[in-house]
């Protein structure tokens, strides 16, 4: 039997989601993303997935595979998938986020325009000072090109907690994207927040097709400042101090 989402979601919203599942399964070697049987304004439908239990030999693989994902690259920072113009969109389907799309150079531009100055306006009644303070003063490192390298935009999942990644026999498959051009240690970033099965497996078969840039633990706050941002924006003041203490780490990272 198929998988069927279905809600009263913003208009184009099941649309962007299958946009950016076919998108991020056309990578070469990529992970592997359910498959799109169907979609309309209300609903999507996905091919059902088996479940298995995780385990090391897999999530190496995932690694390896999350990187070939990556490496297949993007129009830009921000870039929406292919062929995909619509709106863009973050966060659980019974309460989704505004996400813009860019195309722009710099990954710390985009990071400080399109996503943590958005999600901090969404956030920011839940804010005490010292955190605004500190997510202002991210933001600034991040547009000053702080944190800007020679890598290219890569195609990321956008959204990848570990409840996204589904563990089947034939190993991992992503859902739920929210797809679009960015910085591969988000993604990275995204699994870490929540745990994810045998991270520390993933990540040695990430390095092993692509070597991390050096001090990329010391930026896991940085990528995280924005889905936690999303977190108090959702659900309130719970998350506030795990908010300032990744914007504090993110001040000190190089």
């Amino acid at each position: 039997m198929d998988f069927v989402k279905s809600a009263r979601a913003p208009d184009g919203f099941f649309a962007c989601e299958a946009a950016g599942l076919r998108w991020l399964a056309d990578a070469t070697d990529g992970v592997p993303c359910a498959r799109v049987l169907a979609v309309d304004e209300g609903a999507l439908t996905l091919e059902r997935l088996q479940t298995a239990a995780p385990s090391r030999a897999a999530a190496h693989e995932f690694g390896a595979r999350l990187a070939c994902t990556h490496a297949a690259g993007a129009d830009g920072y921000g870039a929406p998938p292919a062929g995909w113009s619509g709106p863009g969109f973050f966060g659980p389907l019974q309460q989704p986020l505004p996400m813009a799309y860019a195309r722009e150079e710099s990954w710390g531009a985009f990071y400080a325009r399109c996503r943590l100055a958005p999600m901090a306006a969404l956030a920011a009644r839940h804010l005490d000072t010292v955190t605004r303070d500190a997510i202002a003063a991210v933001e600034k490192r991040c547009s000053d090109g702080d944190f800007d390298d020679d890598d290219e935009p890569c195609r990321i999942h956008g959204d990848l907690w570990s409840g996204n990644v589904m563990w089947t026999p034939s190993g991992v498959v992503l859902i739920d994207p929210a797809a679009h051009g960015g910085n591969r240690e988000s993604d990275l970033a995204m699994l870490a927040l929540f745990g994810c099965p045998h991270l520390d497996a993933v990540i040695d078969g990430y390095q092993a097709h692509h070597p991390l840039r050096e001090g990329w633990r010391e930026r896991i706050g940085l990528h995280q400042l924005f889905p936690l941002l999303a977190h108090v924006a959702l659900f309130g003041a719970g998350y506030v101090s795990q908010t300032r203490a990744a914007a504090h780490s993110a001040l000190v990272a190089r």
